[in-house]
C-alpha cells in the first residue's frame, strides 16, 4: 500500500506471511549477519558496518548495486546506498521501531525515515508488516514498497 498524500509525509506499508515463528522472525531483524543477507534488494549486496540491537543502539549498513544498469541509482555514491540509524523501540517478538537516514549529499534524500516492523501470529506462521514513514521526496513510494517487499521475500526464503 502506497500513501503519497503529501510529498513530505510519504509512507508505505508492506505485509507478508512468513512460515516461521514470531521469535525467529524478530531475531532475524536483530542479527547483523541475517540482516546483511535479507535486507538488500534482489540486485544488491549488503554490508553491516555497525550494529547494536538495543534501544538507543546504532547501526550503519551499506547496500551496493550489482548491475551496471542500476549503478547510477545510489544515494550515497553511484552504486551504493548507505544508511545510519538507531533502534527506538524493541518489543520482543512483537515490534521493532528504527529511525533511518541515508548518508547522501543530495537534498532529495535527506530526512529521517521511521521504519516500524510488527509481527503477529497468522495461520501458517507470522505476518510481518513493515511501515515506512516520512520517506524522502527523492524516493518514489512505489520503489520503496517494492524494495521492502523484495527484502521480506528474501527474509521468508531465509527462514522457511
Amino acid at each position: 500500500m502506497v500513501d503519497s498524500s503529501s510529498a513530505k509525509n510519504q509512507s508505505t506499508r508492506v505485509s507478508i506471511l512468513i512460515k516461521a515463528p514470531r521469535k525467529a522472525v524478530y531475531q532475524a531483524f536483530l542479527d547483523p549477519h541475517a540482516v546483511a543477507s535479507w535486507l538488500p534488494q534482489n540486485d544488491m549486496t549488503g554490508q553491516v558496518h555497525e550494529f547494536d540491537p538495543r534501544v538507543g543502539g546504532r547501526f550503519r549498513i551499506s547496500l551496493t548495486y550489482q548491475h551496471a544498469e542500476r549503478s547510477l541509482h545510489g544515494k550515497t555514491s553511484a552504486d551504493t546506498d548507505t544508511v545510519r540509524g538507531r533502534f527506538v523501540e524493541l518489543i520482543p517478538s512483537e515490534k521493532i521501531v528504527q529511525i533511518v537516514e541515508f548518508e547522501s549529499q543530495q537534498p532529495e534524500f535527506a530526512g529521517e525515515i521511521t521504519i516500524t516492523a510488527t509481527y503477529t501470529n497468522a495461520v501458517g506462521g507470522t505476518e510481518v508488516t513493515m511501515l515506512c514513514e516520512n520517506i524522502p521526496k527523492g524516493i518514489r513510494p512505489e520503489d520503496n514498497e517494492m524494495g521492502c517487499r523484495e527484502s521480506l521475500q528474501k527474509l521468508a526464503a531465509l527462514l522457511e
